[in-house]
Formats: structure tokens, C-alpha cells, sequence
């Protein structure tokens, strides 16, 4: 190699759907990237035209020319600068997965992703046929191989690369956010760098999208393995990256603590969903409990506090330190704060169902009419001003139906739907690290759904720690009851746990979308029948 090479790097959050605005943010980029930031060639994420997933957009009759005309208008403001870009292709009835280069008004170069996807929360196989070989393509006098995505996964693509006189390799990426996933791919990115001797840039989607998250978490390694390049995650930006001798180099992040980033997640997550689909603001039932603290914690934070309203619904079982501590926080953050009671309505149904119920003790049905009323009110509030209601469930209570179906599970996005309920508790201590927000009351206190004197989470179900270690066994690994048992959990516990988690499902399906954070996350990442028995598996 001779001479350098900027590569500007666009990190970019493309929403699905909108491939007239997307084109429009990557005609305004390249012109940036050229202008200021002298770049001599621009790469965006994988499918950024359309954004991803498209799901079953792609059978939409009206998207292959809305595509070819996006292209068209891209290319014909591509001058001085060449541009990688990915989006789908329509040829003859089969779509394709691709990458165009542009360079003087004219599409010079298409490659084709090789490698689908069918596992997890992906299903490409239901829309796209594979392409056959990589594409080398030369611009300022290198020779570049480049990859889609799930290419690089493998070693194949990125060897053809190298076997045609790459001297680069550049990969476009849609590859969402887990816990961990950061990693993964850099010992991939490394390992593909290590085989072939060359240095690597790794591009990636941003934003939040549905229940899925992408952090971007772009960066490059050299020949050797060695990092010289990283973006900070959840971040939209151009970043530049030049390449000289061999080598790519360009700001290198330094990272951060696993609750610093899943925090920035959570809030990109929300900000992004609210945003994307056009509400005012969000609704926070703020309780006094530690999971509706830290869901509005993250909404101010995600939307300002004058975008957030969070109201207070005590009923007779209601500690008045739940009163206060509810009260405290939104003070502090500064929101809209309502206090609206339950016990006039749950007083009048009881009332209603007096009859009905007769000769019958309380029990579980009038702890969730309480829920459902708040879910009455919340949405109720929701029609009145527009604003989402932000559902405050963790993954652990979804996981085992510990929360009220048309209750505390009411509303259109759940930021927790994949947090733990110990990390629940590790997210507001991290939050609380500069200034304290959530009341520390609120964090040290047993937590409780208060819709029974003196009711506490542990009534129902084990501590959370045990819990939440079986339901990763379980859930994530896919483990039997027997074999999580034989780890040396109590074998009733386990078979507690596992029967909750099969009967939940009928709520589960019925609940909304959040956030996918772990490995695996119940949604379109784990299918399961509802009426089905697998008691022992």
C-alpha cells in the first residue's frame, strides 16, 4: 500500500421503511464525509437504504422501484468520493441481500450477502437467495474485499477476498445488541484479520428498532489482531479512518462498565421506539418499586423530563413510603407527576362482582383487578394526551407470569421485557453513581407488588438471585429441569420455576415489545407452542 486512504464511517441510525429519508441522511453524509472530513470513500451499514430488519417489507410491490429510484438519486450525488451502501436488490423476482459501490454518478461494483441468517431473531432465508463470491473492488489506488454481515462469520468470503489481492477488508453490518456481543465479534473480526493477514473494518447499524437494539460498536483491527479503531456504542456519527502502511487507524473508545452500556441501550431503546413511531412523550405508572423507578428513570433520560408524565396509583395496600418515595423521584427528575387513587374504582367493581363472588374469600383475582384498574388509568391517560405507556416488567417476572395480564403488563413498549431483575437493581445503582435519582430507599427495600398487606415478591416465588440463575439455565441454555437440578439448585424450586415459565407463555405472547439485551429474549427470538407439555425437557 502506498500514499492513505480515509474511510468515513457512518454510523447511522436508518429507520425501517423509509428509504426516501434514509437517502436523503446518506446524501447529506457523503458530502459531509467528502467536505469536511476529506474523506475518499464512505461505507454505510448493511441494508441502511430500507434499514433492518425489513421483515416482510420486502414483498411489498411498491419497494423495488422505490429502491432503484433511492439508488439513482444516491449515485447521480456521488462526485469525488466513492460509496458502499447496502440495500436490497430486485432482479427477476429473486431478492438479494447486497452492496452497491458508487463512484461519478454510477453503480460500479454489486456484491451479493453469501452467508443467511435463519437462526435467532433472524429469518433471511425467508426473503433473500444468496450470492456467490466476494467482491474486490479498487478505490484510491487500494484493492478492497468487501463483506456483508453474517460474511464474516465464516472464514470463505473473507479468504476469496484475499486470494483476489484485497489489501483491506471492509464489512457492513446490521448486527443487533446482547450483552457480551461486542466481544464476540472482535474475536470474529480478529480471527478473519489473523487468517488472512489483512486489516479489517468492522461498520455497524445504531438505533433501536422494535424489540431489537444495534449499538454499532464499529472498529478495525490490523493484520495482527490489534484493535486500532473503536466507536463509543449507541453513538450516531461519522467516523474517520485512515488507512496508511497496512494499517487502520482511527478514535479508539475505550469502553465502559456492562451496566454503563446496557444503561445508553436501554435509553436508545426507548428513545428511539417513542420517537419512531411519532408519540409526544411516554406514561410511567412510578410506584415506589424499583423496576417503575428505573423504567422512568430511563425515559427522562431517553426523552427529557418534559416529555415524561408519571402518576402514582396507591390503593389501600400502599406503603406510605411508596407514596413518598414515588413523589421524591419525580420531583428530582422533574416530572409531571400525578396521584390518582385506585380505591374508589376497585371499591365500585368489588362492589359490582359482590354477587357473583358470593360465599368465595378473597384472593389473587382482587390483588389483579387493583393492577388492571392502574391499567385502565394509564391507558386511559395515553388516549387523553398521546403519550406511550412505558410497561415496567423485568425479564424475570415475564419469564415466571408474575405480573397481571391487561394489569401491570398494559402498554405499547417495555424497556425491562430482557432485564433480570438483578441487573434491574445493578442499573439504578450505576444510575444513582453521580447523582442520586432513585430514592435509595427504593433500592434497599424488599421489593413487593403491595396488592396484600404485607406481601412480599419471596411469598411467590425464590429469591431473585436463585431465580434468575435458573431462568438462565433454562431460557438461554436451553438446559432440563434435571440437569439445572443436578447444578445443586433444590429440585422443587426448579420444577417451580420451570412450570411458571411454561404456563406464562399465553401472557407472554400477549405482551408488548421490548428490547432484546440477553442472548436469548422472548419475542421472535424464542418460539415456543402455548398449548404444548414438555414438563421434563
Amino acid at each position: 500500500m502506498s500514499g492513505s486512504l480515509r474511510i468515513a464511517v457512518a454510523q447511522r441510525h436508518f429507520r425501517v421503511g423509509d428509504v426516501a429519508g434514509n437517502a436523503d441522511a446518506m446524501i447529506a453524509d457523503l458530502a459531509h464525509a467528502r467536505d469536511a472530513l476529506g474523506a475518499q470513500l464512505v461505507v454505510f451499514p448493511e441494508l441502511a437504504l430500507v434499514g433492518y430488519p425489513p421483515d416482510d417489507l420486502l414483498l411489498r410491490s411498491g419497494l423495488p422501484e422505490a429502491v432503484e429510484t433511492a439508488m439513482a438519486r444516491i449515485a447521480a450525488a456521488v462526485s469525488g468520493i466513492t460509496v458502499v451502501i447496502g440495500h436490497p436488490s430486485f432482479d427477476d423476482g429473486i431478492c438479494r441481500n447486497s452492496a452497491s459501490v458508487l463512484r461519478d454518478g454510477a453503480c460500479v461494483a454489486r456484491t451479493h450477502k453469501q452467508a443467511l441468517p435463519n437462526y435467532g431473531v433472524f429469518d433471511e432465508k425467508r426473503h433473500f437467495t444468496p450470492g456467490e463470491r466476494t467482491l474486490c473492488f479498487d478505490c484510491a489506488g487500494r484493492r478492497i474485499g468487501l463483506l456483508v454481515c453474517e460474511d464474516l462469520w465464516v472464514p470463505e468470503p473473507a479468504e476469496q477476498a484475499r486470494a483476489d489481492g484485497a489489501e483491506l477488508i471492509v464489512s457492513i453490518n446490521a448486527s443487533p445488541f446482547t450483552r457480551g456481543k461486542a466481544q464476540q465479534r472482535a474475536e470474529i473480526v480478529r480471527a478473519r484479520a489473523r487468517e488472512t493477514g489483512l486489516p479489517l473494518l468492522y461498520a455497524n447499524l445504531v438505533g433501536g428498532q422494535d424489540d431489537l437494539l444495534f449499538d454499532g460498536a464499529s472498529h478495525a483491527i490490523d493484520g495482527s489482531g490489534a484493535p486500532t479503531f473503536v466507536s463509543p456504542p449507541f453513538v450516531d456519527d461519522l467516523f474517520p479512518v485512515d488507512c496508511e502502511q497496512g494499517v487502520l487507524r482511527g478514535p479508539v473508545f475505550e469502553g465502559e462498565e456492562a451496566m454503563a452500556v446496557l444503561w445508553r441501550g436501554l435509553v436508545r431503546a426507548v428513545r428511539d421506539y417513542v420517537d419512531g413511531n411519532g408519540f409526544p412523550g411516554a406514561i410511567v405508572g412510578l410506584s415506589g418499586g424499583i423496576d417503575s423507578a428505573v423504567v422512568a428513570a430511563i425515559a427522562v433520560d431517553a426523552l427529557g423530563a418534559e416529555r415524561v408524565r408519571t402518576v402514582a396509583m396507591p390503593s389501600r395496600y400502599t406503603a406510605g413510603m411508596s407514596n413518598d418515595d414515588a413523589g421524591e423521584q419525580a420531583r428530582r427528575m422533574g416530572t409531571r407527576h400525578d396521584v390518582i387513587p385506585v380505591e374508589p374504582a376497585f371499591g365500585a367493581v368489588t362492589d359490582m362482582l359482590g354477587d357473583v363472588f358470593a360465599g368465595r374469600e378473597p384472593d389473587v383475582t382482587e390483588e389483579n383487578l387493583q393492577s388492571r384498574i392502574r391499567g385502565l388509568l394509564l391507558m386511559a391517560m395515553s388516549n387523553k394526551f398521546g403519550h406511550v405507556v412505558l410497561t415496567t416488567g423485568n425479564k424475570s417476572e415475564m419469564a415466571v407470569g408474575y405480573a397481571t395480564l391487561y394489569g401491570d403488563m398494559c402498554g405499547g413498549f417495555a424497556p425491562l421485557k430482557d432485564v433480570y431483575k438483578g441487573d434491574v437493581w445493578r442499573l439504578a445503582r450505576w444510575r444513582n453513581r453521580e447523582v442520586e435519582v432513585i430514592p435509595a430507599r427504593v433500592i434497599d427495600r424488599p421489593p413487593s407488588a403491595e396488592l396484600r398487606a404485607d406481601q412480599t415478591d419471596e411469598d411467590s416465588l425464590p429469591p431473585y438471585a436463585v431465580l434468575d440463575e435458573i431462568l438462565r439455565l433454562y431460557v438461554e441454555e436451553q438446559q432440563a429441569p434435571s440437569a439445572i437440578a443436578a447444578q445443586g439448585f433444590d429440585a422443587d424450586i426448579v420444577a417451580q420455576v420451570t412450570a411458571l415459565v411454561r404456563r406464562a407463555e399465553y401472557k407472554r405472547r400477549q405482551a408488548p415489545p421490548g428490547p432484546k439485551v440477553t442472548p436469548v429474549a422472548f419475542g421472535r427470538d424464542r418460539r415456543f407452542p402455548i398449548t404444548a407439555r414438555y414438563e421434563t425437557l
